[in-house]
């Protein structure tokens, strides 16, 4: 069975005609069951994360601010989002939940989270909508308790994941992917393994060709023991935050394109988010219950 992280907390309130859609995260759960892709049994609620689990990759220091509410207000207006205990506590749910995510991976070959994508946190800062890197955090998490050995992160959000890029600098047992638009958010790139950006308007045809040029030879050559994928839809046309000009099929293509591949490898597959922006809830709706749909289909 297909297992999902989730909680109720996911869906934060925010001030009216904020730009960050998170009716998305109670409308996906939604929609799944309504169409019988999902029922509520695939549907787990994570705990939260303990402070040595996040300490493994973000900063004490940095930590200790987020939780006593204590970051100054240089630090909190990068974020984008109003600060208050209530979203600290979901970001630690969003982390936890890609943690308890990847044990399901080891049994089942995939897991997903509704929510995280945060690639933008770093080790001792937030942007971004990011304060906690979910996917890094979890990343570090195996490899100190020794269930991997060699993470490939393949983030294919439309904005380059800057955070985790920095994080996993010098890791010679993570190896940072990402494809993003080369004249986006962040404006000061950070340095992942490999970089792929696009220009403005990239369509389905030139942006699948990239992805089946790079991930085969990139997964062959690696050969990685657990890999994460952040699955953005704000590489869609009709994104307001992103300059890309992919259509839902072709975002539809690509997921298939990844998730089939790991299938083929047997390498276990954990899938976050990540972001979409797009002026129709519709379309980001859509495309990101696409990727649930594959992952059902393609695994169970």
């Amino acid at each position: 069975m297909l297992k999902v992280a989730y909680s109720k907390i996911y869906k934060h309130p925010l001030p009216i005609n904020h730009r960050f859609p998170m009716e998305k995260y109670d409308l996906i759960p939604k929609k799944l069951i309504s169409e019988n892709t999902l029922s509520k049994e695939n549907f787990f609620e994570p705990g939260l994360i303990k402070e040595e689990d996040i300490t493994l990759t973000h900063s004490k220091k940095y930590y200790e601010k987020l939780i006593s509410q204590s970051l100054s207000a240089k630090e909190i207006r990068p974020i984008g989002f109003p600060m208050s205990e209530l979203l600290i506590e979901r970001e630690r749910k969003i982390a936890q939940g890609t943690i308890e995510c990847t044990k399901f991976s080891f049994k089942n070959g995939i897991s997903m989270n509704i929510a995280g994508g945060t690639h933008h946190a770093f080790y001792d800062k937030a942007e971004g909508f990011c304060m906690l890197n979910d996917q890094a955090i979890a990343a570090n998490y195996l490899l100190n308790n020794g269930l991997a050995k060699k993470i490939l992160i393949i983030d294919l959000d439309v904005h380059q994941g800057n955070g985790t890029a920095s994080i996993f600098n010098d890791n010679e047992n993570v190896f940072t992917l990402s494809f993003h638009g080369k004249k986006n958010y962040p404006f000061k790139k950070e340095k992942s393994d490999l970089d792929v950006e696009f220009d403005d308007e990239t369509d389905d045809s030139e942006y699948l060709k990239k992805l089946e040029n790079v991930i085969p030879n990139l997964i062959h050559n690696l050969k990685p023991d657990f890999i994460f994928y952040l699955s953005g839809v704000d590489i869609l046309k009709t994104d307001k935050l992103g300059r890309l000009g992919l259509s839902i099929e072709g975002c539809k293509k690509r997921d298939l394109f990844i998730l089939s591949i790991c299938k083929l490898y047997n390498i276990p597959l954990q899938i976050s988010m990540g972001g979409g922006y797009s002026e129709n809830i519709k379309d980001i709706i859509e495309a990101h219950c696409n990727t649930f749909r594959l992952g059902k289909d393609i695994y169970f």
